[in-house]
């Protein structure tokens, strides 16, 4: 067991376990530098302890289902192995992987800001292990998934219902044992993801297109599709909280909020052969970049035109001067998106989840929040020049990938 728990970490780790430390300092340094600013929100306990569920959940099952791992996981099976000891020694390093580089940063921010005691913190760490444990059972059980949605939102009714209840930590408890039990019994093969021959991703096609690449792309990964439905969601919820705010500051912030669609904007990042052909090949700059500008403008553009509708419906009063903004906010970041994929894409990844939550999806969501507080105080002339000016952006865009 000690020799398969090796095998996986030194990946997940580095070879001398750089990576956790790594991520523990960056935590300490990002607790104390917000907590020192003495801002202060109250977190209720069970909003708190669903947030690291739900976030520690999702960064487990994108752990388990990364397709980087699926090579090491092959030459692993290839072996004779106990099914028991191969189970909980993969398990257990992407648990201990996820809750230390993904739910620690969570945990350094939450309780950075917050007032919280031992029964939150215990209660906070709980949470993300039995979550974990939830997302490594239910991704076990293959045909049967449907039936862990169910458990799924059990477990959610005791968080938001129970949370302050006696029973509430040995309820979450023997969840985990459950969840435990159920790993016991799984198969090691479970856990492995072979691709098929026939998937979209990997068909061949006569007169390939990047468009037809782009529909293919997202076609064979249901989850950036899952990931920019809830932005549509969130499009659709956040006219709800900024219904106290005026409306030419508000709006700006929304779209800004909207342009942090991460999946869209790492294709270079996620794909190493794609990246190679596309800087080496001839002709790839102007063959790709631009459609792929386009491409991130219209996902965008859609979510801002879902959040216009939104307000439009709840408050009312959408003016020209909003649509247009909507355009300026969607297109500057889609060129911005490409310039940091194109100059800047993240190298040194392990899993995939690793790019979900680089630091480098902040930098174009920041910048339009900076501009989201310039343009709610700029007078209409000199909105327009901003937009003349992205637009004078874009085509410098495209001329300097020509060349």
């Amino acid at each position: 067991m000690k020799m398969i728990f090796k095998a996986f970490s030194k990946k997940l780790f580095g070879t001398k376990y750089e990576i956790p430390a790594r991520t523990v300092f960056i935590c300490l340094i990002l607790f104390r530098g917000l907590y020192i600013t003495g801002f202060q929100v109250r977190i209720a306990p069970f909003i708190l302890y669903f947030t690291v569920s739900a976030f520690t959940a999702g960064a487990m099952w994108r752990a388990l289902s990364s397709k980087d791992n699926a090579v090491d996981m092959q030459n692993m099976i290839m072996l004779p192995f106990e099914r028991r000891k191969f189970v909980f020694s993969y398990i257990a390093v992407m648990g201990i992987y996820t809750f230390l580089t993904k739910t620690s940063v969570l945990l350094s921010v939450l309780l950075a800001v917050s007032v919280w005691g031992r029964t939150e913190l215990s209660g906070s760490i709980l949470c993300a292990e039995n979550a974990i444990l939830m997302a490594a059972a239910i991704f076990s059980l293959k045909k049967y998934r449907y039936a862990g949605i169910l458990w799924l939102s059990a477990v959610s009714a005791v968080i938001f219902r129970g949370f302050d209840k006696p029973w509430f930590i040995p309820a979450i408890s023997a969840n985990s044992a459950l969840a435990f039990l159920m790993l016991v019994h799984a198969d090691g093969y479970a856990f492995y993801l072979q691709e098929k021959s026939d998937s979209p991703a990997v068909r061949r096609y006569k007169h390939p297109a990047i468009w037809v690449y782009f529909y293919r792309y997202l076609k064979s990964h249901t989850n950036y599709l899952m990931n920019t439905l809830i932005m549509w969601c969130a499009a659709c919820v956040l006219p709800l909280f900024f219904r106290q705010m005026d409306s030419l500051s508000a709006i700006p912030i929304g779209f800004a909020i909207l342009s942090l669609n991460t999946p869209v904007c790492i294709l270079l990042s996620c794909d190493h052969a794609l990246d190679q052909a596309v800087h080496f090949l001839p002709g790839q700059k102007k063959i790709f970049c631009i459609p792929y500008c386009v491409f991130i403008f219209l996902c965008n553009m859609t979510a801002d035109v879902i959040f216009l509708c939104s307000w439009q419906l709840q408050t009312g009063g959408i003016t020209i001067r909003m649509t247009a903004a909507a355009v300026f906010f969607a297109l500057q970041s889609a060129v911005f998106s490409v310039l940091l994929e194109w100059f800047c894409p993240v190298r040194g990844w392990k899993i995939e989840s690793d790019l979900w939550h680089h630091p480098r999806k902040y930098i174009v969501p920041a910048a339009m929040l900076l501009l989201a507080g310039a343009v709610g105080t700029l007078p209409m002339t000199v909105f327009v020049l901003i937009i003349l000016l992205a637009v004078e952006i874009a085509v410098l865009l495209s001329r300097c990938l020509k060349c």
